[in-house]
């Protein structure tokens, strides 16, 4: 059971937004259905709560893009303006994170926060500020022992270099380097080619980690499903999506994702039964053009929830009775490989063997890696398909 004084501590009650009249008495909106800790009342109870919004007011070390601490309440007001998705998600907003007095404070209140809600099964959505928090959504897994995979929604890896200070163009290079490590995989989609040194996509490659080139995610948003699907974290820097959508970014480009693309992307987020949290960041309120950034997040957000209300519950270890299991015979692998589909969802996963019972216990939850039905195929045809490989390398 959460104790509900230890989370209060860290955060700030917000204000309530002002809401369209004509919408405010409809008993479907959101606003009158979400516990809110707002300035005058109580913080919300996190009793039988399911997801968790809060904001970050952080962008100290951001790269020209500091009002993105501003991001969070512009947000709210857009999103409390939708209409609800299901009354049996219950939806607690635990208002703004205390800023700390230096940035490693912030991350500390951050992964202490995510660490209490995510080990008590209450999703975290959080609303940034800069894309380095997702550097204390991290700690917070590695409070939990917990090995994970990230994905981010980026048009660069954010690697930075080695010269550089640590900011939010960097955070991942100080994940990768983080010692203990509790990083199993990280996948970037929507990769621009023109904004990444080609010696850090070579990189990527070392390290067996899965990255999408735009084009190749757009020809078919359905690609990305997978991908995210074997995600613990999602990371949305707003810069992914086209600056004639969300042009609230300074490094906003002519090319990324549409709006309803990014949509798409939130909703196979929600659906993963495994994706545990999520954060939106680098929206500049002061670049944002009719609010239109602050609109689309909200959006985003709607869709990721209404996602999480179609949760089948069906990751393949738990219970593989409720799967149909396929054996695939291929020339490179001595055993072939079992595909296995869910009865409840039709979505495929195929399994990388382990060494021992030692590496079962630690990756559990990666040696079945979700893929799609074109996957199975390919191997039918004795083709092995690149995840696959990817994981079985790792696991060697």
């Amino acid at each position: 059971m959460i104790d509900r004084s230890e989370i209060e501590i860290y955060f700030q009650a917000i204000e309530k937004p002002e809401i369209d009249t004509q919408k405010l008495n409809s008993k479907n909106l959101i606003f009158n259905n979400i516990s809110a800790n707002f300035v005058d009342e109580s913080f919300p109870s996190l009793e039988d709560i399911n997801i968790a919004i809060l904001g970050v007011n952080e962008s100290r070390i951001s790269l020209n893009n500091e009002a993105s601490a501003l991001a969070p309440d512009k947000i709210r007001p857009f999103f409390y303006q939708l209409f609800n998705i299901n009354k049996n998600i219950k939806i607690a907003d635990l208002g703004n994170l205390k800023a700390g007095e230096s940035i490693d404070d912030t991350y500390f209140a951050l992964s202490n926060v995510l660490s209490e809600l995510i080990n008590n099964n209450i999703l975290p959505i959080i609303i940034g500020g800069s894309q380095d928090l997702t550097y204390a959504n991290y700690l917070a897994y590695q409070r939990m022992g917990k090995v994970i995979n990230i994905t981010s929604i980026d048009s660069k890896f954010d690697l930075g270099n080695s010269e550089e200070n640590f900011n939010s163009e960097s955070y991942l290079s100080k994940i990768i380097l983080h010692q203990p490590n509790f990083l199993f995989n990280y996948t970037n989609i929507g990769y621009q080619t023109y904004f990444i040194d080609s010696e850090a996509v070579s990189l990527m490659s070392k390290l067996y980690f899965d990255v999408y080139r735009l084009g190749i995610i757009r020809s078919d948003i359905k690609l990305a499903e997978p991908l995210i699907r074997n995600s613990d974290i999602v990371s949305i820097d707003i810069s992914a999506i086209r600056h004639s959508d969300a042009p609230a970014n300074p490094n906003a480009s002519p090319n990324g994702f549409f709006g309803d693309e990014a949509c798409a992307l939130c909703r196979y987020a929600g659906i993963s039964d495994k994706v545990s949290s999520i954060g939106f960041y680098e929206l500049n309120p002061e670049l944002d053009i009719n609010n239109q950034s602050s609109h689309l997040i909200a959006q985003m957000i709607w869709y990721f929830i209404e996602g999480y209300s179609h949760r089948k519950n069906d990751f393949p270890h738990l219970q593989k009775e409720d799967y149909l299991k396929y054996h695939t015979a291929i020339e490179e692998v001595e055993d072939g490989i079992v595909f296995y589909k869910s009865k409840k969802s039709g979505r495929w996963w195929m399994e990388v063997p382990l060494n021992s019972e030692q590496d079962e216990e630690k990756y559990k939850r990666h040696f079945m890696v979700p893929c799609s039905y074109e996957d199975y195929l390919s191997a039918s045809k004795n083709h092995v398909p690149d995840r696959w490989w990817q994981v079985f390398k790792k696991l060697m």
